[in-house]
């Protein structure tokens, strides 16, 4: 098996998809569209992956094709594409793979070093398109930032089973991204940040301290993604911040819920045209709107400015969720 980063020059090329899903491949994918075989699908392509080398039939199954693609670079495609290279014996590491890809794809604390690895990988508790933060590892290799997946993977997939076996040698990558989650959760479990669920509505307030105690920045933070997959139960998110001229708020769906699941139930997305309208009917604050916004993978509305930041709504969180309960836009459009 070998591994070589996605382009043009591959169209055409027998190879195995595993994570991304490209055209003219065999998929082994969790992404949605994907074709993956019925008997290895699973929640996260590492667990594909897994399910593959595992396999009596994996000759079958990869029709004997030996170049492994994938599209992206984040802790679950890094983590697969090594199992489908490594073949049986990643199966002695099959938890903690797991744990590190439900991490990274889903925000979810499976295990503590789980959480530690996929940190050390992608940087962010949150795989997204969008995030642009790089591989600490990646960065450590390198011996400097690293912008181009395909050079991700070159450093990183020689390194990952080090990495699997000698976390705690990684500190200095995973250590910041750990403490900001582990407070994060503290501050729910000390009642500071709170979650009240309305129906399939989960109302999160964060509390001002987690981002750095001087309260949240829209230009500096993002929102505690671990900390608020643990906590909430709802198929919709509506997070609120309290700033000293209001409220800044997003609304999400599960961090899980934009890839295609087996166990984890399917979250259909919602028409919120009707409650968008009446939220900004009620808004005082006239230098942002209630908008659609889906720049994150899981992210649906976020009431923002003209630049497309983050703006202060003059709304209190009951009023918000009032109007997500009442709207007869919840209703599921897939």
């Amino acid at each position: 098996m070998r591994f070589e980063f996605y382009t043009d020059a591959l169209e055409n090329v027998p190879k195995l998809s595993v994570d991304g899903t490209v055209d003219n491949s065999i998929h082994f994918s969790h992404w949605e569209g994907n074709s993956t075989p019925t008997e290895v699908k699973a929640d996260t392509s590492t667990e594909i992956a897994l399910n593959l080398v595992a396999s009596p039939n994996r000759a079958t199954l990869t029709q004997g094709i030996e170049l492994v693609t994938n599209n992206h670079f984040d802790t679950d495609g890094a983590l697969s594409c090594w199992t489908v290279l490594t073949g049986e014996r990643a199966l002695a590491y099959r938890d903690l793979l797991i744990s590190a890809a439900e991490a990274g794809d889903f925000s979810e604390y499976s295990s503590d070093d789980g959480v530690r690895v996929s940190i050390a990988i992608q940087g962010s508790d949150q795989a997204s398109p969008n995030n642009d933060d790089g591989s600490p590892l990646a960065r450590l290799l390198a011996g400097k930032e690293v912008d181009d997946d395909a050079r991700a993977y070159d450093l990183v997939l020689p390194k990952l089973e080090h990495l699997l076996t000698h976390i705690n040698e990684y500190e200095p990558l995973w250590r910041e991204g750990w403490d900001s989650i582990v407070a994060a959760i503290e501050s729910f479990e000390k009642g500071k940040s709170k979650v009240v669920e309305h129906s399939d509505i989960s109302v999160v307030t964060l509390a001002p301290e987690l981002f750095d105690g001087t309260g949240f920045s829209p230009t500096r933070h993002s929102a505690p993604y671990t900390a608020i997959s643990k906590f909430c139960k709802g198929s919709l998110f509506l997070i609120a911040i309290p700033s000293g001229s209001g409220w800044f708020y997003r609304i999400d769906y599960p961090y899980y819920s934009w890839a295609e699941t087996v166990v984890r139930p399917h979250v259909p997305r919602r028409d919120l045209t009707a409650a968008l309208q009446l939220l900004n009917s009620k808004e005082t604050n006239s230098d942002g709107r209630w908008q659609t916004d889906n720049r994150e993978m899981t992210s649906a509305v976020k009431f923002l400015d003209s630049a497309r930041m983050l703006a202060a709504s003059h709304l209190q969180p009951d009023a918000v969720v009032e109007v997500l309960q009442n709207s007869a836009s919840l209703a599921a459009v897939s």
